[in-house]
């Protein structure tokens, strides 16, 4: 009884904070932690200590899940040596750092549990800093970056966790090629299961016509991923986000409309409960961590004072990374340039001679795939340069949120000053969420970071719209073409498909909102010549998304429209 009217509390604080941090300016996620510190403290309010499984094995799944599956697959490959570079390796450097300080600082812990402790405190979590992103129009591949590292830098922490803990165990260090045999069979068996997972959830979903049962099964995706690669000893992390990854890049093609915009309230939903609860969370068990720490051991406030100084060393490492990992990307950006000339080259022979046979063909085909694909990412690579500022912004964006708050609590309770290192690692969780967090919107506009131009992206809505329209319409020719012979149609549906295709491209060179009216519908054989156009807009989209021309968000806005569209008409249509 208790639980639950503890939990309706909180769904009321959540949405409460979610609804006046809009008013406020301030990201819903520091807040939160402020209110449930303040919270902690009032009187009657009982101690508040939820075990680490539930957050490792029962809350973090669904959150990536959540996150996986909105990132599309195209930015993330156009980003992966960044979000590699700091997802893993700037993990890994940041864990060994802060635990050879920790190691200095208490001297009865021994290297391999300070370093344990390194890679609870190592890996940022993204969602605060994308949330103040996003409501002040950071550049998307800036927000691609910080989304793709916080998918994957809890599975480096973790994997890194579990063999630094495994080591104190034994008294010390084992052999560095033990650590990295253990991380690269954890990869590999988890993007391995992550792939199994989605397929077959992805398969098994296409298959089910009842959204009560497809949604019930979506929910289970990251669990049936998580639990058999944790219990083959890989990072079970790693394969939720590997199938919802792949489940993300294949709904378009397998999954209805009705059941994409289902997936996406319900998981927009999901996310945004479990995420700010636990922010609220990291604030409610602050006053236990004190209570629980021994001062003849190590007192509050030198454990405080501690976590002060890791914060600050966390900082600084993250912008010594940054700095030559910003003036690599430039010179990336020069291979990339030269290498899509280069493959111009390789493409002009073909394109300048006769083609005689079906090898020929396909070499042509895939030259001019592979051209189309260099030159779409050379070009956003161009509109979307990281630069100096973008480095400090992606510098300061390093806030510790979920992980380090269940992973702090999942040191081995032999741990020494186990008390301390937790208040430690919570300390470093609020205080960066707390004053990065708090400060990263004003150090933005002092910048003058300048993020998506809204009227471009009109631009760019309306050119895409029109594309996928002409072959929409396309197809209409054919079918048209094909009943002449047959069943002839009336001119008057065909006309009427014919507007309605043009309709929404029209609105979008007019900047004006597509209204289309449930009630008005028009009778069955027009509603499967709109679909069979819909399905033909889908087809280009697709093609285009694989081609990487136009970016995505704006390619994700007209699939929303596409699905939207689908919905409507297949809601009267038997056959659909």
């Amino acid at each position: 009884m208790e639980l639950g009217i503890y939990a309706v509390i909180a769904v009321a604080v959540i949405v409460a904070v979610a609804a006046f941090s809009k008013k406020l300016g301030v990201a819903a996620p520091i807040i939160l932690v402020v209110v449930g510190v303040g919270l902690s403290y009032l009187p009657g309010v009982p101690d508040i200590e939820v075990p680490h499984e539930i957050i490792l094995d029962g809350v973090l799944p669904p959150i990536l899940y959540a996150a996986a599956i909105s990132v599309p697959i195209t930015d993330f490959r156009r980003n992966a040596g960044s979000i590699a570079s700091l997802s893993v390796v700037l993990v890994i450097v940041t864990a060994f750092a802060a635990g050879f300080l920790l190691f200095s600082l208490l001297p009865d812990l021994n290297l391999a549990a300070a370093i344990a402790l390194g890679a609870v405190i190592s890996p940022p979590d993204a969602v605060a800093a994308t949330s103040i992103g996003r409501r002040l129009g950071l550049p998307p591949r800036l927000l691609t970056v910080l989304e793709g590292e916080g998918l994957l830098n809890d599975a480096t922490a973790l994997v890194l966790l579990r063999s630094a803990v495994a080591a104190a165990a034994v008294g010390g260090l084992t052999t560095p090629w033990a650590g990295v045999v253990d991380f690269v069979y954890a990869v590999v068996v988890a993007v391995a299961i992550g792939l199994v997972a989605g397929y077959v959830t992805v398969f098994v979903r296409s298959k089910l016509d009842d959204p009560v049962l497809d949604t019930a099964l979506s929910i289970a995706v990251p669990f049936v991923a998580f639990a058999p690669a944790e219990a083959l000893g890989a990072s079970g992390v790693m394969a939720v986000v590997v199938a919802g990854l792949y489940t993300g890049h294949a709904a378009p093609t397998k999954f209805s409309a009705q059941a994409r915009i289902s997936d996406r309230i319900n998981w927009r939903t999901i996310q945004f409960l479990l995420e700010n609860g636990v922010f609220l969370l990291i604030g409610l068990e602050i006053r236990t961590l004190v209570d629980h720490v021994d001062p003849t051991v190590l007192s509050a406030g030198d454990a405080i004072l501690i976590g002060l100084l890791a914060t600050a060393a966390l900082i600084v490492i993250r912008f010594l990374w940054i700095g030559p990992m910003v003036y690599a990307l430039g010179k990336r950006e020069e291979r990339t340039e030269k290498r899509t000339y280069h493959a111009l080259l390789a493409l002009y022979y073909y394109r300048s001679h006769p083609v005689s046979t079906a090898r020929q063909a396909r070499i042509r085909d895939r030259l001019e795939r592979d051209y189309e694909r260099r030159r779409a990412d050379l070009e956003q690579q161009r509109q979307e340069h990281i630069d100096w500022r973008g480095g400090i912004v992606l510098g300061w964006s390093g806030m510790r949120g979920v992980v380090t708050l269940a992973a702090a609590q999942s040191l081995p309770e032999n741990t020494p000053y186990r008390p301390q290192l937790i208040l430690i690692a919570f300390t470093v969780a609020v205080v960066s969420i707390v004053v990065q967090g708090g400060t990263l919107p004003w150090l933005i506009r002092l910048l003058d970071v300048q993020g998506i131009d809204a009227q471009e992206d009109r631009r760019e809505l309306a050119s895409l719209l029109e594309d996928i329209s002409n072959t929409g319409l396309e197809t209409l020719d054919e079918i048209e073409t094909d009943a002449a012979t047959t069943a002839p149609i009336d001119p008057d549906v065909i006309e009427r498909v014919r507007r309605a295709s043009f309709l929404s491209t029209e609105a979008a060179w007019e900047r004006a909102r597509v209204v289309r009216k449930p009630g008005e519908m028009p009778h069955q054989r027009y509603r499967e010549l709109r679909l069979a156009v819909v399905d033909a807009e889908r087809e280009r989209l697709l093609e285009l998304r694989a081609q990487g021309v136009y970016s995505s968000r704006v390619l994700a806005e007209a699939q929303a429209m596409l699905d939207l569209e689908e919905t409507r008409l297949s809601r009267h249509s038997g056959d659909r």
